[in-house]
């Protein structure tokens, strides 16, 4: 069986943010993997799984790190798939060192980087199914679904806002 995303995390702390990408890959009924490899304490391991993944069908990379964040970077630097880097949050500025760390790749070697935290998490699955829907027109229907609910979603937050301005509801 096919897995065609990867999801690499440099930390087991890191769970907590990427938790909501692997939750909506599992609702999209998309295969997905989740390893701990770190690019600065185990940069071979990196190396072979991503090479490893690309020869077994790996289609996109998520990656999530934090502080120095290197990891999206040095998946970028091993593959030619897409890769999606996720900013996780620290004590540092709320996380802007991690973002600026995936966000400020050379010419070359690109890495979509989403926001910080589990928000950039959720974006990363979606832009990760976006790309996996370019070449299968029952995924982008899925896909144009769940943006159909999240526009039902506004819609019933604004009626509801609606009536509590009118004072129909406490």
């Amino acid at each position: 069986m096919s897995i065609p995303v990867r999801i690499i995390v440099g930390s087991d702390s890191d769970w907590q943010t990427i938790e909501p990408a692997c939750r909506l890959l599992e609702r999209f009924g998309v295969a997905f993997d989740v390893r701990v490899i770190s690019a600065h304490r185990s940069p071979d391991l990196l190396a072979d799984y991503v090479r490893s993944a690309e020869n077994d069908g790996a289609r996109v990379f998520i990656a999530a790190a934090g502080g120095a964040a290197h990891l999206p970077g040095v998946i970028a630097a091993l593959t030619t798939l897409p890769v999606i880097g996720v900013p996780v949050q620290t004590g540092l500025a709320g996380g802007l060192d991690s973002l600026l760390s995936i966000c400020q790749m050379p010419g070359g070697v690109p890495v979509a980087t989403m926001a910080v935290g589990r928000a950039g998490a959720t974006n990363a699955a979606v832009f990760a199914l976006r790309c996996l829907a370019l070449a299968d027109e029952q995924l982008a229907d899925r896909l144009r679904s769940y943006q159909s609910e999240l526009i039902d979603q506004v819609r019933q937050k604004d009626e509801r806002l609606q009536r509590l301005r009118r004072g129909e509801e406490s």
